[in-house]
């Protein structure tokens, strides 16, 4: 029998090799059409006299991704669907589709043959649930290895398995951190946690799988030999008295509750432990069902899977321009921002010229790469040559004429019109036509900047967030006069350098500025209103924030803030910045000197390490205190997330953000909205437009006119629609494939 994503070969020793290997697509995934393929390769080695056991492998560079997340998809739509009509009926096709890949594995782990994975690279997910079902595990020893169940990071949970193998092949608490945090593990990791048996060289990594059938490996699963014993004890035992209360607590801990699935992990490994193999299978299964029918799924698998690849893949690049081939790319200033886009590029394997006002800067710039490399090698994530490699790309230079031959230029100068000004006339002087000019400008619109060059369709904004070797968010800026080539190699170059780009039209803050600033500012007025602030940086936390607003004031810097509100007032008048604000921040920098984490002194005092930051006493003597008793704490939560989905909502009816993927992405990506919620978009579409407004209006009553609903939202609500629905953003088949 033919297949056409696996190839079938019995060698001499009646040793079968499986290699998964998908045409058309650059990653093995699960589809229904690779289950029912696998179920009937797992029947033929059963079947087979002459068959003794099975080697499962890749065909590709790596192993797999796991399952096809369209196929999840495809679940909840026909549950969608199905529900209204028969709620019952609807649930339970849900939990049978939910176990299909469960019983295939059971399948594999009861089939009578011995089966081994050999794992030559990324295997996530599903794949390593299927190895993990296996009776013998290699993964080959090399750094594109990386084994992960990460489910969780897109709201739902390894259903297929993976929440009871795994606590039963290693101590219950090393599997509780693996499977709550979608933590990766290199093949050590993997081996020194009992997940894997074996590392073998890439050479001989199927050699050494067949090794393991030819030595006797047993086709039996550990738990499903008598007398099998848990790796940490049993639940009830004085290990699992102390693993489980505490575990419980820093789940709460960590994710205020707001992560259904996290907690149905804890759920279903407790409980599954206390019963047979099966039935723990069974228990995952319901779980699972549960867990998909949530708002949170349904939020998280769309915006930080489907949407987050299809922008990755150039979701919103013009369709007919040539992909650009980098072959030099040049960096204006390089100071901390400069640097670090220096780095990122030059990690890409792009050469760099890096340019400042004298060669002891540009020198200083390029420092900042070695100190950031130095630091991967000194931690085992980068190879020495490969630091060398890195250095070699980045040419540090005060001579505007090694800029010659560039295919894109960025600009990271000074916040300062003139500057730019002076940077971009005499960077064009030296560069070809065709090249591509870019400004890292957080504040200046682009289409005043793009006033400067001498060809402003090849002007355009590429906006990154400090500090740009961790942050994965860039903002595309256009202008009024940016062409298709521009924005093209704007995305090419971010897609380049493993970044995620966002298509935004010019204003004052751009996107995402816009809704952080309204973050800050909505916790300046608790400081004033009488808020003690703990509560409000718990309170932001507690809504699914990962950073409070005053401590990210203080990353920012407060004086920058300062600069910000004063700039806005001699751009557009007194009225844009509240007076009681205004007093606040001249009293953190003017009065008492604070103006963040840089001077070791902001809302937060910065002590020498190891002793950790904590919030200045003197906050408290600012303004009277309101009795924390006194105080809504739900709606502290809800006012910090509404005033940011409020901003979201008005750049969509300013039409500066066309795609709600965009602005539900780069809400979480730039600052981390509470990434459960799927997005500042997708927050106000769970709760649905009505409500939403209901809201609004009710905190505009106590607290002001920010809080406002935008006409847009009004006439969401009043057609009952979603965000989702009036800006469909396949509307004209704008969706680049998964892989």
């Amino acid at each position: 029998m033919s297949y056409t994503n696996f190839t079938l070969d019995t060698d001499a020793d009646g040793i079968a090799l499986v290699t998964w290997n998908m045409p058309d697509r650059s990653m093995n995934v699960f589809t229904e059409e690779v289950m029912r393929e696998l179920n009937a390769i797992v029947d033929h080695v059963a079947g087979g006299a002459a068959i003794k056991g099975a080697v499962i492998t890749s065909g590709k560079d790596t192993f797999s991704g796991g399952a096809d997340i369209t196929l999840l998809q495809k679940m909840l739509g026909a549950f969608a669907a199905d529900k209204a009509k028969d709620l019952g009926k609807a649930t339970k096709a849900l939990f049978d589709n939910a176990g299909v890949m469960t019983g295939l594995f059971r399948k594999i782990e009861t089939s009578g043959k011995p089966w081994v994975s050999a794992i030559n690279g990324t295997c996530m997910g599903g794949a390593f649930e299927m190895s993990l079902a296996c009776h013998g595990r290699v993964a080959a020893d090399s750094d594109k290895v990386k084994m992960a169940l990460p489910e969780v990071k897109i709201g739902i949970f390894p259903g297929a398995g993976g929440t009871q193998r795994v606590p039963r092949l290693t101590d219950p608490q090393q599997a509780l951190q693996m499977l709550t945090t979608g933590q990766t593990l290199t093949p050590q990791k993997a081996k020194a946690m009992g997940l894997i048996h074996e590392i073998a060289e890439p050479s001989k990594l199927v050699e050494t799988a067949k090794a393991m059938i030819k030595n006797g490996l047993k086709p039996v699963a550990p738990w499903d030999e008598k007398g099998f014993k848990l790796p940490g004890g049993p639940v009830y035992s004085a290990a699992g008295a102390n693993l489980w209360p505490p575990a419980i607590a820093i789940l709460r801990r960590e994710t205020f509750g707001n992560y259904p699935a996290a907690a149905a992990i804890l759920k279903c490994v407790y409980e599954g432990l206390l019963v047979p193999f099966d039935t723990a299978l069974r228990i995952e299964q319901r779980y699972f069902t549960e867990i998909m029918q949530t708002r949170e799924a349904a939020a998280m698998i769309r915006s930080l899977f489907v949407s987050l690849q299809e922008l990755n893949k150039g979701a919103r690049r013009p369709a007919g321009v040539p992909d650009t081939k980098f072959k030099k790319i040049g960096i204006l200033g390089a100071g901390f921002m400069g640097a670090g886009i220096a780095y990122v590029t030059a990690k890409a394997g792009i050469p760099v010229v890096l340019l400042d006002r004298d060669m002891e800067s540009a020198e200083k710039g390029k420092a900042h790469s070695d100190s950031l490399i130095s630091d991967q090698v000194k931690k085992g994530r980068a190879k020495p040559e490969e630091k060398d490699k890195l250095l070699s790309l980045i040419t540090p230079t005060a001579d505007y004429a090694d800029l010659a031959g560039c295919d894109l230029v960025v600009e990271a100068v000074f916040e300062d019109s003139a500057v730019k000004k002076s940077a971009t006339e005499k960077a064009e002087a030296v560069l070809k036509s065709s090249a591509i000019f870019a400004s890292n400008t957080s504040t200046i619109p682009i289409t005043s900047l793009a006033k400067n060059s001498a060809r402003p369709k090849n002007f355009v904004g590429i906006h990154f967030f400090s500090p740009v070797d961790k942050m994965m968010l860039v903002e595309i800026i256009l202008g009024k006069k940016t062409g298709d080539k521009a924005l093209a190699t704007a995305i090419d170059f971010v897609r380049a350098i493993k970044k995620t780009p966002i298509v935004v039209n010019d204003t004052r803050g751009f996107y995402v500025n816009r809704c952080v600033l309204r973050y800050m500012s909505e916790a300046y007025k608790m400081l004033i209103e009488g808020v003690p602030a703990p509560m409000i940086e718990n309170a932001a936390k507690a809504a699914g924030m990962p950073v409070g607003p005053l401590a990210l004031t203080d990353e920012t810097a407060i004086d920058l803030a300062q600069k910000i509100m004063k700039q806005t007032i001699r751009d557009i008048g007194e009225k844009a910045v509240d007076p009681k604000q205004m007093a606040l921040i001249n009293t953190m920098v003017d009065t008492h000197g604070r103006f963040g984490r840089k001077n070791g002194k902001g809302f937060y005092d910065y002590p020498a390490k190891p002793a950790k930051k904590k919030l200045w006493p003197g906050l408290k003597d600012l303004y009277p205190q309101l009795k924390p008793e006194k105080i809504d704490y739900e709606e502290l939560k809800q006012r910090l997330l509404v005033t940011i989905a409020l901003e979201a909502a008005r750049v969509m009816e300013e039409g500066i953000v066309t795609d709600p993927r965009e602005a539900d992405v780069g809400s979480i990506l730039a600052f981390g909205f509470a990434p459960f919620t799927g997005g500042a978009l997708s927050y106000i579409d769970g709760i649905g437009a009505q409500q939403f407004v209901k809201i609004a209006k009710g905190l505009q009553k106590k607290y002001g006119a920010e809080f406002k609903a935008p006409k847009l939202l009004l006439d969401m609500a009043e057609k009952g629609e979603t965000f989702y629905q009036r800006f469909d953003p396949y509307a004209k088949g704008e969706v680049k494939q998964a892989a």
